[in-house]
């Protein structure tokens, strides 16, 4: 029989081998912090910029999120324009399929929108700098730019350069509005958009125009009226600033 110390001695080497060959363990560290929802319904800190910002306000997975909106009777008084349901944000009780109003949740993956371009939905984190891109702009960033109030300008790719110039000089000339979370924006973007059944589309949150000419009156009245408003964007004031995409003018 084998003395206590000599025991001691063979189960304290025998311990130190199993430690050598054993893989070390690492403790999965959370990137994600989660901060208490506005009054707005956003759950993001309004300090940090879009890069920063939590990949999701309600934890969703990363598989493709579909978003249906409904269209309603057009209320808006400018002919011509899709209305959708949007009705009940912020309470949780009506957003969402259940009111079929437009939901705001963060998502990490794809997002395939009923609507084109979309109106509003689930959206990414981040959102984009606003302005005016020559190339198509992801849709889960622009509808949260929608969702901060902006307007989304959207032409067919094969639309003549004299016309996009024309688009162009219409978003240049409206003036800039102050944001309560950065600098002042003039909360409108113009991206060419394949796929389109208009030459050019118009879009805001739940709201939607197409026409066929950018010198259509009707651009100037959706921009007067659901641009950055207090009435119809969801978090007026919010961000367009200290986000994502490089413009090629602001």
């Amino acid at each position: 029989m084998l003395s206590y110390s000599r025991q001691v001695s063979q189960t304290s080497t025998l311990s130190k081998i199993v430690r050598a060959v054993r893989p070390t363990e690492k403790r999965p560290v959370s990137m994600t912090t989660s901060t208490p929802a506005s009054a707005s319904g956003c759950s993001h800190s309004r300090s940090t910029t879009a890069a920063s910002r939590s990949t999701s306000r309600s934890g969703s997975p990363s598989a493709t999120t579909p978003v249906a909106a409904h269209p309603v009777p057009n209320a808006s008084g400018i002919p011509g324009v899709v209305e959708y349901v949007t009705t009940g944000w912020p309470q949780g009780s009506h957003n969402g399929p259940a009111a079929q109003a437009l939901a705001h949740d963060h998502v990490t993956g794809p997002v395939t929108y009923s609507v084109t371009p979309p109106v509003g939905g689930q959206h990414n984190a981040a959102w984009m700098n606003c302005g005016i891109y020559d190339k198509p702009v992801p849709s889960d960033r622009a509808v949260h730019n929608l969702e901060h109030g902006a307007v989304w300008i959207t032409y067919r790719p094969s639309l003549p350069q004299s016309e996009v110039n024309q688009l162009r000089a219409f978003v240049r000339k409206q003036a800039l509005v102050s944001s309560a979370e950065g600098a002042p924006s003039r909360y409108m973007d113009l991206t060419p958009y394949p796929g389109l059944s208009s030459p050019v589309v118009i879009s805001s949150w739940g709201f939607q125009l197409k026409v066929s000419s950018p010198t259509d009156p009707r651009l100037q009245q959706f921009v007067n009226t659901f641009r950055a408003s207090p009435k119809y964007s969801p978090e007026y004031g919010g961000a367009y600033t200290g986000g994502v995409g490089t413009p090629l003018q602001k």
